[in-house]
């Protein structure tokens, strides 16, 4: 922990004691202190820092609330617990997703046009004047209430408490990404919201018509899936193939860094249809229970840099059990040929 007058415990206080008393002045003084203050911060004050810069978002008005939020991330991903953390941040997401929806819908309402890239452009009077102040610092708050909210969602304890709220988040960023056509801008959002904890998720070998009952957890993209499977799969010895490395496996788990990789299955739904490598987990159909999705031989060759879309995510994926004849073959009445 630091010392002198300019620790973070201290000028966190001075922060708090200037949003208490509404003093804009004195926040704008204070915030600078408390951003140098945590760049020298220790574990303990980090920890006892995030929940209370937390508790005061909705205290902020929404320019400084945004970038109240970011540290509060940052905290996080220094080791703070995100769980006490949570309420105060996703309160904040929905209210800029819920202003951000209405600048889209404004924003046509009164001529259309290209939409302002919020991470590169300033907002100006004109545009406040077009939709109105809270809608556009919703809109050029996004970035900043990404970051922030995908620092929490690293957590599972966290993805766990957002539960059936993360299907309300989802639709938000969903109806924004549609009305604003921005649907890289906003992507880490929308997968992050999209991760799935302890999904039963049932694998068929086509070619070996064997089956699998596996577990994932926290898998960001269905690049990380796909490496995993085949790990478990032709790594475990269960199918024939040639398996991703073991440093391929890792960073996709939970080691840092990035490993190139060949794919070795094409991913398919019940239907058969394709499920993307660029999609996630979630786009995999679930039939009676659980995601079921099947492998087939791969149309061409495709290699990528495996690892996590999350780098702040562990990632897993458990091989629980392999199915008998019968079970597999009651799997296999209910998948079609592919597409």
């Amino acid at each position: 922990m630091t010392s002198g007058p300019h620790t973070l415990t201290a000028a966190l206080g001075e922060f708090e004691s200037a949003v208490r008393d509404q003093d804009g002045e004195r926040c704008d003084r204070a915030f600078p202190l408390l951003h140098q203050a945590f760049q020298e911060a220790g574990p303990d004050e980090l920890h006892l820092t995030a929940p209370r810069l937390a508790a005061l978002l909705d205290q902020l008005p929404p320019g400084p609330r945004a970038v109240t939020a970011v540290l509060v991330g940052a905290c996080v991903e220094r080791g703070a617990d995100p769980e006490p953390c949570a309420p105060g941040v996703f309160a904040g997401v929905r209210e800029a997703l819920t202003a951000a929806l209405r600048f889209t819908e404004r924003w046509t309402a009164t001529g259309g046009g290209e939409l302002p890239d919020p991470g590169r452009t300033e907002l100006d009077d004109q545009v406040v004047e077009r939709v109105g102040a809270e809608a556009a610092f919703g809109w050029w708050t996004l970035p900043e209430w990404q970051m922030a909210s995908v620092a929490l969602l690293n957590s599972k304890a966290v993805r766990q408490r957002v539960g059936a709220d993360g299907g309300e988040l989802r639709s938000l960023v969903e109806r924004v990404q549609a009305a604003g056509g921005a649907g890289e801008e906003f992507k880490c959002l929308a997968y992050a919201l999209r991760v799935l904890d302890d999904e039963p998720l049932v694998v068929l070998h086509r070619e070996t018509r064997t089956a699998y009952l596996m577990r994932m957890t926290g898998i960001g993209d269905n690049f990380q899936l796909h490496t995993l499977v085949a790990g478990a799969l032709v790594g475990g010895l269960h199918v024939p193939g040639e398996s991703p490395s073991a440093e391929a496996i890792a960073v996709c788990r939970e080691t840092e860094g990035q490993v190139l990789t060949t794919g070795t299955y094409n991913l398919l739904a019940p239907d058969g249809s394709w499920i993307w490598n660029e999609g996630t987990p979630s786009d995999i159909p679930v039939v009676d229970g659980a995601r079921l999705l099947v492998l087939d031989p791969p149309p061409y060759e495709r290699s990528w840099p495996a690892g996590r879309f999350f780098p702040g995510m562990s990632g897993d994926l458990v091989l629980e059990r392999v199915l008998g004849q019968d079970e597999a073959d009651s799997w296999y009445a209910r998948v079609a040929d592919p597409k």
